[in-house]
């Protein structure tokens, strides 16, 4: 009995203390993300007034790199991947100077044209005080890790008000296939404060009810799940195109603020080519596609560009809010060739989209709910598992750690980071359904020659 009661009191004790902690943790990165939206907006809005503001690009860019080069290395690329990486390999360690550095090196990006998200900086930013906080009180490096995911969760709650949707991210985007329960908790309690937190300082959240309901057939749940190997097949697409632009930046070994130079002149001559719809955050286009506009097909093409050549030449930001653009400009595009509800298909496009290149089908099935409605949520659940799947065994994020592969047939050393992992298809080869296949072929072959 004594056990028992000393059991529940340490559970009790413990649950009071997380609580609190992540409370804390809440209340600080919502101050924080709450600041740097504001002084984004300040930025966007000033480049928005003078009409070739974007010609300044190459000179952000390389005032954005410098900036990084010498100050803060690691506040470079899409900030959740370096959190991530930070987690895995230095038990949630990361350096103060991050903070300021990456605050002002996105705004420059951004305001000036840089295609990149907000949630990269709001996550790296939040886990960056959260880490400085562990330092400050001296936590283990347990509890550091603890406090870091849920600066993720904090982050990516205040950013896109969606505080269920954040807290589960944090917790799943470290691994693929498996989420950390025991974070569960303070992920919950700061993703939703720090949510409460951003909205009281003045931070303005975008939803969107979708009005039109969808009734469930047989043919639509059929259309739905097309669209979710296509959006699995458009989520591949975007990280192979961000995967060229590194190996090809890696391949220009000149001075990276020299580099950066070179990526923004690059993306002004784009930006002649296309149009001024791919640059920034296109949050206009995105809200096009919800309202049911058009868009042109090619649209998720030109933004995964956009973005592959902001994020690997000098530039800093997210990848989220890309993934947005290019998701809902997918749907947009299937919905006018296959004749569906353009607002919908855009919807499920945004959803499965993250869920397929940040391989978080849970977080974004519960984000399609917080930000377009119920109604939608069986449909979004199988759009985004789907796309999950379909994407194979990648991601925006490469120091994600695989906790289980996609497929039987498929052989990967899970217990690894994304990026280092191997793939054999020596288990479809000795399997039935190979041999099946091979039959098909065999007597396709002979039917021909007869």
């Amino acid at each position: 009995m004594k056990k028992r009661l000393a059991e529940q009191s340490l559970l009790f004790i413990s649950v009071v203390r997380w609580i609190t902690l992540a409370t804390i943790i809440g209340i600080i990165v919502g101050i924080s993300t709450a600041v740097f939206l504001k002084t984004l907006n300040y930025g966007i809005v000033f480049a928005n007034r003078q009409q070739y503001f974007f010609l300044l690009m190459p000179a952000a860019f390389f005032m954005s790199s410098l900036i990084i080069t010498y100050l803060a290395p690691e506040a470079g690329g899409h900030g959740t991947e370096k959190v991530i990486e930070a987690v895995h390999n230095r038990s949630g360690r990361i350096n103060p100077a991050v903070v300021p550095v990456k605050l002002f090196a996105t705004v420059i990006t951004i305001a000036s044209g840089g295609s990149a998200g907000k949630e990269g900086p709001c996550a790296q930013i939040g886990a960056g005080l959260a880490s400085l906080f562990a330092s400050i009180f001296k936590f283990d490096n347990s509890d550091r890790r603890k406090l870091v995911i849920c600066g993720i969760s904090a982050g990516f709650a205040a950013v896109f008000g969606t505080p269920i949707a954040g807290a589960i991210f944090g917790v799943e985007v470290l691994f693929v296939g498996s989420i950390l329960y025991d974070v569960l908790l303070p992920s919950f309690i700061s993703g939703i404060i720090s949510y409460h937190v951003a909205e009281l300082f003045g931070t303005k959240y975008f939803y969107h009810t979708l009005s039109f309901i969808p009734v469930f057939t047989q043919l639509f749940f059929l259309k739905v799940i097309m669209a979710g190997i296509f959006f699995g097949l458009c989520s591949f697409i975007m990280i192979e195109i961000l995967r060229l632009g590194e190996k090809i930046s890696e391949k220009i070994r000149i001075w990276l603020p020299f580099k950066s130079i070179m990526g923004g002149f690059i993306l002004v001559g784009l930006t002649f080519m296309f149009s001024k719809q791919y640059l920034g955050l296109g949050l206009n286009t995105i809200e096009n596609c919800l309202g049911g506009g058009k868009v042109q097909w090619y649209a998720f093409l030109v933004k995964s560009i956009f973005t592959s050549l902001t994020l690997n030449f000098g530039g800093s930001g997210g990848i989220v809010t890309p993934i947005f653009f290019v998701g809902s400009a997918s749907g947009n595009m299937l919905a006018q060739i296959f004749n569906l509800d353009i607002a919908t298909f855009s919807a499920l496009g945004f959803v499965a989209l993250l869920a397929g290149t940040a391989n978080t089908p849970i977080a974004a099935s519960i984000m399609a709910i917080e930000l377009f409605g119920p109604k939608i949520a069986p449909y979004a659940a199988v759009a985004c598992i789907i796309s999950f799947l379909m994407t194979g065994h990648r991601s925006v994020y490469p120091s994600q750690i695989l906790a289980f592969k996609k497929s039987k047939f498929i052989e990967v050393n899970t217990g690894k980071e994304m990026q280092n992992i191997k793939i054999s298809f020596q288990g479809f080869k000795n399997s039935r359904m190979s041999k099946f296949i091979s039959k098909i072929k065999s007597f396709y072959i002979m039917t021909r020659k007869k």
